[in-house]
């Protein structure tokens, strides 16, 4: 699946994208545990995950070849 950072999850990890490679679908929530074990920093951040750029919950299941995307909170003025 291609994994997008925005913002400061993108500062954090110094990329814009990543590929990971599951074989079967994963849970918004075992996405999370993955991500946290790959970059330990982005544990203490917040942002949602959008799955084919639609906002998911933490039960909602991600397929192998969908794209995610790290939306940090955006305030504005």
């Amino acid at each position: 699946m291609k994994v997008l950072y925005f913002a400061h999850t993108k500062e954090i990890v110094d990329r814009r994208e990543d590929q990971f490679t599951f074989s079967e679908p994963i849970s918004v929530k075992a996405f999370r545990e993955h991500l946290y074990m790959t970059y330990p920093k982005l544990q203490s951040e917040k942002f949602q995950v959008a799955v084919n750029e639609e906002f998911v919950k933490e039960t909602d299941l991600i397929m192998p070849y969908d794209t995610v995307a790290l939306i940090p909170p955006v305030s504005g003025g």
